[in-house]
């Protein structure tokens, strides 16, 4: 099972004074074991964004740390800003990343709840998956009031808070945390300074639209339904809560979005349908910006859509694709848009330095030949099949764009797209390969004194050079699932890149055949010889496979060649 890791998106009420938002950042590193991937100030909101990952009692107490700092330096009697808020730290979120459910996450959520109220004297009010009540877990609702309406809305009873005094302290607010999935924090750039443009945009695409009016529909008596309530008229997209402010420091409005869930409303198509809306009112979207972190997913996702809309080939690089997306919905109008930066995947990846598929090539190359037996052939095999996946998938892009073939894009793209997954496979298993070798060093190591030591240091050994085994297998079967596009490119591609072709296929046959030896270095030592026997059973079934195929593509290639 993969380490607990869980991230907690703070928001503080200071954009402005860089010392105190210096201040609060630095009481959240003292912690000294949490990683602060972003810090994302507001001079219009007088807001900060901070987003910080680690370990769940760790986060739990950075965030806490955070938290009595900012009460200690916001006096929320002086606060003014466009965003909606309750307290110096307005809102807590923590979120699963890895090796924890999310009803764990709001298990710490409680824990830290609990100390902010009972240490602090903050009211707090839990919400998402962290509260139970449906009339108070979602977070509009809880604030509604905001700061200036909370002490008189804390003294009813169905508001008296979840944790903290029921009584509202007038320097530092309530805080509302919680445990949540993953929220895109998203705003859409306008052509215009006008606020009840911006609203109108955003009632057109957010879930909860407007409300229904008799004759004006902006200013029309309200239409109660059944119940009584105000009758609504659906926005356009799901998960997706919007409202329209006012941006001095760009001198634009914006539609500022939170997607709660962006597998249901994709960030491309909040930016689409935004830009729809705006058009049917007369106006323009300019740009967008981000607030915080982005999954990878969303950015590759939004690349793809975008050059699907353009007719060209979706199976490029995750540069490319990051690229075309920051430029199709302007990202980085108001400004850069850094990738490594903004996209948690790379944040979380940039916590681990000793990632070879970081290094430069004569860097990989120098670690090779020094005097480590790390990284080592089975590293530099999975490398191999990287490069032929990457090859398989060149002879498709260049098929996409060759003149004349406009009509066959829909043919080569999702080729291109496989050997682009392919690669992305092939690269971590480079490292993979060098962890699970570590993993038995490491076994190695166990203490070995007592009965009970030895057993556990000798089933710790097998355990490690069992998936020390089964990796080598997965770099064989990932290359060997290269064939079929190397084959196909070599037969239907761009005639001018056919050699390529049959270069990738000797890149996968080297990869197969060094991981092939690899199998059978780690089989040799597993105890259990029955497991040893089936691991080395499968990877011959792949090895008789693949070279025949290998051969076949790069005899075809040089026939026709000499031919």
């Amino acid at each position: 099972m993969s380490k607990a890791l869980i991230e907690c998106v703070p928001n503080f009420s200071e954009g402005r004074n860089m010392q105190v938002i210096d201040a609060i950042v630095e009481a959240i590193r003292s912690q000294g074991s949490v990683k602060v991937l972003n810090v994302d100030p507001g001079k219009a909101t007088n807001r900060t964004v901070v987003t910080i990952v680690g370990a769940p009692a760790d986060v739990v107490e950075a965030a806490f740390r955070g938290i009595r700092k900012a009460a200690e330096l916001i006096d929320m009697r002086k606060h003014k800003g466009e965003h909606p808020r309750m307290g110096a730290t307005d809102v807590c979120p923590l979120i699963p990343i890895s090796g924890i459910s999310m009803e764990e996450t709001a298990a710490w959520s409680h824990k830290l709840g609990k100390k902010v109220g009972e240490e602090l004297g903050i009211p707090v009010y839990m919400y998402e998956y962290a509260q139970p009540n449906e009339a108070r877990n979602n977070l509009s609702i809880i604030r509604a009031g905001e700061y200036e309406g909370f002490s008189d809305k804390i003294k009813l009873p169905e508001w008296k808070p979840d944790y903290g005094p029921a009584e509202f302290p007038a320097g530092s607010g309530a805080t509302v945390i919680g445990a949540r999935d993953f929220l895109i924090a998203y705003n859409v750039n306008l052509n215009t300074k006008s606020t009840r443009l911006a609203n109108r945009v955003a009632f057109d695409v957010r879930e909860a639209g407007r409300v229904k009016r008799e004759g004006n529909p902006y200013s029309g008596k309200q239409i109660l339904d059944e119940n009584g309530e105000p009758a609504r008229i659906p926005g356009k997209l799901k998960a997706v809560k919007a409202i329209g402010w006012y941006i001095e420091e760009y001198g634009i409005a914006q539609i500022s979005m939170n997607l709660t869930n962006y597998k249901v409303t994709p960030l491309h198509t909040a930016f689409h349908e935004t830009v729809k809306s705006a058009a049917e009112r007369g106006l323009r979207v300019t740009g967008s910006e981000l607030v915080g972190l982005v999954p990878l997913a969303s950015m590759l996702d939004a690349g793809r859509f975008f050059l699907e809309q353009q007719g060209e080939s979706t199976g490029v690089s995750e540069t490319d694709l990051i690229r075309i997306a920051v430029k199709s919905m302007g990202l980085d109008e108001l400004g850069p848009f850094n990738p490594a930066e903004r996209i948690i995947e790379y944040q979380l990846a940039s916590l681990d330095d000793s990632r070879l598929v970081s290094m430069a090539v004569n860097a990989f190359c120098d670690e090779t030949a020094s005097n480590s037996p790390a990284p080592g052939g089975g590293s530099v095999s999975a490398l191999c099949g990287a490069l032929g996946a990457s090859l398989g998938a060149m002879v498709a892009n260049l098929s996409c764009v060759k003149r004349g073939w406009e009509d066959r894009v829909a043919e080569f793209s999702p080729w291109a797209e496989k050997g682009q997954a392919l690669k992305k496979e092939l690269l971590f298993l480079i490292d993979e390969d060098t962890r699970a070798f570590t993993k038995v060093m490491d076994a190695f190591r166990m203490p070995k004194d007592t009965p009970e030591e030895k057993a556990a240091r000798s089933a710790a050994i097998e355990s490690a050079s069992q998936y020390a085994t089964r990796i080598p297998l997965k770099v064989m079967e990932t290359a060997f699932a290269c064939v079929p596009l190397i084959e196909a490119m070599a037969e239907t591609g761009n005639p001018n890149s056919r050699s390529d072709a049959a270069v990738g296929a000797l890149c996968i046959k080297t990869a197969v055949r060094g991981a092939w030896l690899n199998v059978l270095t780690n089989a040799r030592d597993l105890k259990d010889r029955t497991v040893a026997a089936d691991l080395v059973a499968q990877a011959k079934t792949v090895l008789d496979l693949n070279h025949p195929a290998c051969d076949r593509i790069v005899a075809k290639v040089e026939q026709d060649f000499l031919s």
